[in-house]
């Protein structure tokens, strides 16, 4: 784990850092940064609601609109209307059966009397005192306002009013029916100090509420004050008491609960239907669709009585305008220009039918806090370890669930929880793992290509670039083959001659030897002196190891002897080489200290390779190879070399020389390797004299270093036996 942090340290601090940082933009109430999320919570609240619309919940409740549109300001004049007007079109909707009628309309001042506006005008002096008083007579025939309110009597009707943060007072406020169950001074219901009201004459109407709307601080209406606060009284909305008069509920009751110093709503009950609302007796308007998606009637068509009165029958009715002059249209999750009555029936709707209504609990920010801190923390810690293509998708899987479940809580549960911040800590730690990912890998293939650019086959370099997760240079210990080789009498040959021409002749020499060592997926593990050291299997796998191995070293033996005729031609000294393979465990990694560091190998297998290789001078042969290595080499004919244990090493091990495949097309090698191998299984059985005939037979075909030293031995085996415990082992004293 630790050496995980060391690793990718950087991105998982920014990613934490970055969690932090949204925590804290996400819940300082203060900050600008915070109304950016606020801004982007409401465009993604607006796409959700818009895109689960068609599977709102529908219902059967009758409310129509009666709209003072364009057509109705053009025939009837414009507003305000005569209170007569407003009194007929009244009485129409009652007559065709309205159950309630709502008014998101004000009549703040009185209108002027014909009869009064006459006499002001002419002057009562100016007419006679019989005129003067026919006049008088007609007058409250002709009193609009006294109509209006005569209308307004035995009739379900709700006016509009409108509160405001000056201190006015304009009509006069009528008295509310909502019951508090706290205090109202502690109540945390919104507060305001003026009000602009109906006139006095008016307050004949069984129900008033105000019309105020609640926009965000984007200016979209989302959201409903169901309850206002003025000195020390709670008033209804519109909705509210148009929802009451409808429910025939005689009060409104509001619940509270203590929080601190203030009592906080938690929601109003209607008759026996308690709607749930926020802490300041708020609630989401339950919008059925975008505008006009309730029944729309021109108030003029009503006034003149040209409707179908069927509509009406037991109907809930709104009226208000969606004329442009009159500014009443709104900016809404579904749609700008929404007339504002419309916004009043969809919240009474919802009174009506709360499960249309979401709700924010709540718990609701502190399960953002929850999911951001631990989804936060999770994603910083795993992300840095996912490749990209694993990190996109995970990333996109993230995202979908969270939105998947948001949709669900908004469509089942009937919760509105926010979603941006989550959304934002998934994107952006996403994106941030990405840009990490692709420079990481852009330093890890610059890393890849300055370590093994010099000593890894082209192929290799490219596999690692394009795969580097399956490369580590992390120290490991694997089964690997190890070749070492030098140039014979190498000291000697350097005394010859000059430096320039010792580095021309080395530098022609390793150029080939690396080439078909690459060729052979071999490893150039370093070049010291004319010495060079190469290994298989790492830093990638691969297969046949050993085989390749022996192979890289039949083709390092013919291009020396090339080479050497070359420098005989050129007058420059002959070369000739030894070479010497081990298989076997041992230690790989990018080894060093803080000053240099080398991509090498450790351990008794490469010891064992070096001695291999030195002990090709002591046999006269010119390559050898393990047991280990012989045994995995399929195809490759060997020679047994010896049976010997190396200065260093309890155990023993058996020596074999690789045989060229040109030189098994010769009956005479093949025959001659058949003997040798007669004599040495004779010379292991202490058969002494049978295998120095065969090795007598061998030397006089063909001097050879090999035959001479066992013929040797044999004398001293021969003259001084060694007992029945040996075991064929020829000790080493020497490296």
């Amino acid at each position: 784990m630790l050496k995980y942090w060391r690793r990718h340290q950087w991105v998982m601090l920014c990613s934490l850092l970055f969690c932090f940082t949204l925590v804290l933009v996400q819940f300082n109430a203060v900050n600008e940064e915070q109304a950016v999320l606020k801004r982007l919570d409401g465009l993604l609240y607006d796409l959700r609601l818009k895109l689960m619309l068609p599977f709102r919940t529908t219902t059967d409740l009758p409310v129509v609109i009666v709209d003072i549109d364009e057509k109705s300001l053009q025939q009837l004049g414009r507003w305000p209307w005569s209170r007569l007007i407003v009194a007929e079109m009244l009485e129409q909707l009652t007559a065709a059966g309205a159950a309630v009628v709502a008014f998101d309309v004000i009549f703040s001042e009185p209108e002027v009397n014909p009869v009064q506006q006459v006499l002001q005008r002419v002057g009562q002096q100016q007419l006679s005192a019989q005129t003067s008083s026919e006049l008088q007579k007609v007058a409250p025939f002709l009193d609009a306002d006294q109509r209006f309110a005569s209308s307004l009597q035995n009739k379900e009707v709700v006016l509009g009013f409108l509160f405001q943060q000056d201190q006015v007072a304009v009509g006069q406020l009528p008295a509310t029916y909502v019951e508090l169950d706290s205090p109202v001074g502690r109540s945390s219901v919104s507060s305001f100090v003026g009000y602009v009201a109906n006139t006095t004459v008016l307050q004949q109407s069984p129900g008033t509420g105000f019309i105020n709307s609640s926009p965000d601080p984007d200016g979209f209406i989302r959201k409903a004050a169901l309850l206002i606060r003025y000195q020390d009284k709670i008033y209804p909305s519109l909705a509210l008491e148009t929802a009451r008069l409808y429910a025939l509920a005689q009060q409104v009751k509001v619940e509270t609960a203590a929080l601190q110093r203030i009592n906080t709503v938690v929601g109003v009950t209607v008759g026996n239907t308690l709607i749930t609302t926020d802490l300041y007796g708020r609630v989401l308007i339950p919008y059925r669709g975008p505008a006009k998606s309730f029944p729309y009637v021109s108030a003029v068509n009503v006034v003149q009585g040209e409707v179908d009165k069927t509509l009406f029958k037991d109907a809930v009715v709104f009226v208000g305008t969606s004329a442009v002059g009159h500014a009443d249209l709104r900016s809404t999750p579904v749609g700008m220009q929404y007339p504002g009555v419309e916004v009043h029936a969809n919240i009474f709707e919802g009174l009506l039918y709360p499960q249309l209504i979401h709700s924010q609990p709540d718990w609701a920010e502190a399960l953002v806090f929850l999911f951001l801190v631990s989804m936060g923390v999770l994603m910083s810690l795993i992300f840095p370890a996912l490749g990209p293509v694993a990190l996109a998708t995970t990333g996109a899987g993230l995202l979908l669930l969270t939105v998947t479940a948001n949709l669900y809580s908004w469509q089942v549960l009937k919760l509105d929880l926010p979603l941006t911040s989550s959304l934002l800590l998934i994107l952006a730690l996403t994106l941030l793992n990405l840009i990490y990912g692709f420079f990481s890998a852009s330093q890890q293939k610059a890393r890849i290509k300055s370590i093994f650019d010099q000593y890894v086959p082209p192929a290799h370099i490219e596999e690692m670039l394009n795969h580097p997760d399956s490369l580590s240079l992390d120290g490991k210990r694997k089964a690997m083959s190890v070749l070492f080789s030098d140039i014979r009498g190498f000291t000697s040959l350097s005394e010859k001659l000059t430096a320039t021409e010792l580095k021309s002749l080395l530098n022609r020499y390793f150029s080939p030897i690396t080439k078909t060592i690459f060729e052979h997926q071999g490893t150039i593990d370093k070049y010291v002196g004319d010495m060079v050291m190469a290994f298989w299997n790492a830093p990638l796998d691969v297969k046949d190891h050993a085989l390749l191995a022996v192979k890289s070293g039949f083709s390092m033996l013919k291009i020396t002897d090339e080479l050497s005729q070359n420098f005989v031609a050129e007058g420059l000294p002959a070369i000739d080489i030894g070479v010497g393979i081990n298989t076997g465990e041992m230690n790989v990694g990018d080894m060093g200290s803080v000053y240099r560091r080398a991509y090498t190998v450790l351990g008794d297998a490469v010891n064992l390779a070096s001695r291999l290789e030195s002990l090709t001078k002591y046999y006269g042969v010119r390559f050898l190879v393990s047991q280990s290595t012989a045994q995995q080499c399929q195809g490759v004919r060997f020679r047994s070399v010896d049976k010997v244990r190396v200065k260093g090493k309890t155990e023993a091990v058996r020596l074999y020389e690789p045989i060229d495949p040109d030189l098994l097309t010769s009956p005479d090698v093949v025959a001659a390797l058949q003997q040798h191998e007669q004599a040495i299984a004779l010379y292991l059985q202490q058969n002494w004299s049978e295998a120095k005939l065969l090795w007598t037979t061998l030397q006089q075909q063909k001097d050879h270093k090999l035959y001479a030293l066992y013929l040797e031995r044999l004398d001293q085996y021969l003259q001084h036996p060694p007992g029945a415990e040996w075991d064929g082992v020829y000790t080493h004293a020497d490296k």
